[in-house]
């Protein structure tokens, strides 16, 4: 079998640009596109060249109970791979964000923080 790679992720936000502006000052991504999407909703696609975020916004309201963990079918967390963890938790307590859960484990190191909708991203580092 070919190499399968994940290309891409899809959240549903509140505010799609001000998600992508937050994933650029934390990851230094970049907007691979944005504009109408599915039922009159908006995306932001978010990342590098080869791999990306979908950030989607219904044309309906968004605040939904309750968080990720408790909701089946809901995403637990994305994990994103950095070379240097104290730089990027840097710039994720620039963006005015609390990080939470730091571990040192074989092999790697890792934090963890919640954007403005309750996402969690593990940010890890293997160096």
């Amino acid at each position: 079998m070919a190499d399968v790679l994940l290309e891409h992720v899809n959240f549903t936000v509140s505010d799609p640009d001000r998600t992508a502006r937050m994933l650029n000052a934390v990851f230094g991504w970049t907007i691979r596109w944005s504009g109408p999407s599915k039922g009159g909703g908006y995306t932001v696609h978010v990342g590098t060249d080869a791999r990306y975020v979908a950030l989607f916004r219904p044309a309906s309201d968004v605040d939904g109970p309750g968080d990720s963990l408790t909701r089946a079918g809901a995403v637990n967390h994305i994990g994103v791979l950095v070379d240097d963890l104290a730089a990027a938790e840097a710039r994720v307590l620039e963006q005015g964000i609390k990080t939470h859960s730091h571990q040192t484990y074989d092999p790697g190191s890792r934090f963890y923080f919640h954007d403005e909708d309750r996402i969690e991203y593990e940010v890890v580092s293997y160096g």
